[in-house]
């Protein structure tokens, strides 16, 4: 099942959790002494507000307000959740002395200037039900990006990437448009063990790139043409290649898919292959994607104050497009998609 997410929980349905009695075990890759992370049942506590930041491998990432004045985002506290077996796990805030290197003290940086998500699972996790997570947060600060990791199977965060935006290989035009506008504020896309994210909300044609293996920063270009700023969706063609599905032109009432040529992250040509038509009488957007389907929103292309939204599913290898719901009101909030059935996170001592 397909379900959209919306981005922010509602404080007064979260119920009080119970706690889990202390387990005797220790955690089989962790010195003797020290105990594996305490598991909650329910949800997360509701005193304040909780957000989600992203949804991966059936499994949610919550994020809110320390609740202290003055308190740096990066220090926010997080918790991933297995909403189906209503299990959470709460991370250690990230360390002062990895914080600090960001700035001195701390980075004046806003909420908008950091981000934080899962990462996706290797296939041989996948194929064994592994219940291992990773996290990732990222922190731009005027001309740098950083990042950090945390990952449950030493209950630690860690420093990884940083990169001054003058050595992404950048012209002083783009350089400045990437300053002006937010990094993180685009949509973000996986494929082939990269993230990704795209200004074309903003008439830019760059990429951001994030390569999980080596957890290097780099730039790249889209394929050449007008991309709409309805979105774009960047999947995995097959055979280690990409492909991209965006709308040209207006309205946005026709989808095109691209793929590249030759394998890469970043390749250098590419061929379009196919145009998908969609209904002209409304005006269609790319609202997030899995490895599977593609999420669009869809109103009147002849009353853009109509505030009835259609949110439609497509197969990205059928290209099927099936309703999932009609609600009021349009939301400006990232829009996350919740599918198939994870194992829980309490099936594993692992984490």
């Amino acid at each position: 099942p397909l379900l959209p997410l919306p981005p922010r929980t509602t404080a007064s349905r979260i119920p009080r959790p119970r706690r889990l009695p202390p387990s005797p075990t220790l955690h089989p890759r962790r010195p003797r002494g020290r105990r594996r992370r305490r598991f909650h049942l329910l949800l997360p506590p509701y005193h304040r507000r909780w957000t989600v930041q992203d949804v991966r491998d059936c499994r949610v990432l919550l994020s809110r307000s320390t609740g202290k004045h003055g308190q740096p985002p990066v220090f926010r506290d997080l918790a991933v959740c297995d909403p189906l077996h209503r299990r959470y796990v709460l991370l250690p805030p990230l360390p002062h002395d990895l914080a600090a290197m960001l700035g001195h003290p701390f980075p004046p940086v806003t909420e908008a200037c950091c981000k934080r998500f899962l990462v996706p699972l290797g296939e041989e996790e996948a194929a064994a039900g592994d219940t291992t997570f990773r996290v990732i947060l990222m922190a731009y600060c005027k001309t740098s990006l950083a990042a950090f990791v945390f990952s449950s199977s030493n209950d630690r965060w860690r420093a990884t990437a940083s990169k001054d935006l003058s050595d992404l290989a950048l012209d002083e035009g783009d350089m400045e448009e990437m300053s002006r506008v937010q990094p993180f504020i685009p949509m973000r896309h996986y494929a082939y063990g990269c993230f990704y994210w795209d200004w074309v909300q903003f008439g830019m044609k760059k990429l951001l790139l994030l390569d999980t293996t080596n957890m290097e920063f780099s730039a790249a270009d889209l394929p050449p043409g007008e991309w709409s700023k309805e979105g774009i969706a960047i999947v995995e063609a097959g055979e280690g290649r990409l492909g991209i599905f965006g709308f040209r032109g207006e309205p946005a009432s026709s989808l095109s898919y691209t793929a590249a040529r030759t394998k890469g992250e970043s390749p250098s040509q590419w061929q379009m292959e196919k145009t998908i038509s969609l209904d002209s009488g409304y005006k269609y957007c790319i609202r997030d994607a899995t490895q599977r389907y593609l999420l669009l929103t869809r109103i009147e292309a002849s009353s853009l104050n109509n505030h009835l939204v259609g949110y439609f599913s497509m197969d990205i290898k059928t290209l099927e497009l099936q309703r999932v719901y009609e609600k009021q009101h349009y939301s400006k909030y990232q829009t996350y998609t919740y599918v198939n059935f994870p194992p829980s996170l309490l099936s594993s001592r692992r984490i």
